[in-house]
């Protein structure tokens, strides 16, 4: 996970929720998810990273009508789907299954 402009604040707090998960049985590589999701989330909260609406195209495993209209926004971003912004969540989902 990438850890770029975490404080020593938000370390400790990535360890102390790793080891938690760790001691509750989860695999490290989960383990590890779940601390970094944590810490990210906080400095999101704390106002520390960018607007939230802005990042990410969603869990990868979900359909496109189950994202949000942000996430399939993003992802025609990272397509060149030009028009984009006009669109509707319906319209961006039709224009992703043409490409």
């Amino acid at each position: 996970m990438p850890r770029r402009a975490w404080s020593a604040k938000d370390e400790r707090q990535y360890e102390h929720v790793k080891e938690s998960e760790q001691e509750r049985g989860r695999p490290l590589a989960k383990a590890k998810e779940i601390a970094a999701r944590t810490v990210n989330k906080e400095r999101r909260l704390e106002g520390r990273t960018p607007n939230v609406r802005t990042q990410g195209t969603g869990n990868p495993n979900t359909s496109l009508d189950e994202r949000s209209r942000d996430e399939l926004y993003n992802i025609a971003k990272e397509r060149g789907i030009a028009g984009r912004s006009h669109m509707r969540k319906s319209e961006l989902i039709t224009a992703l299954r043409n490409r």
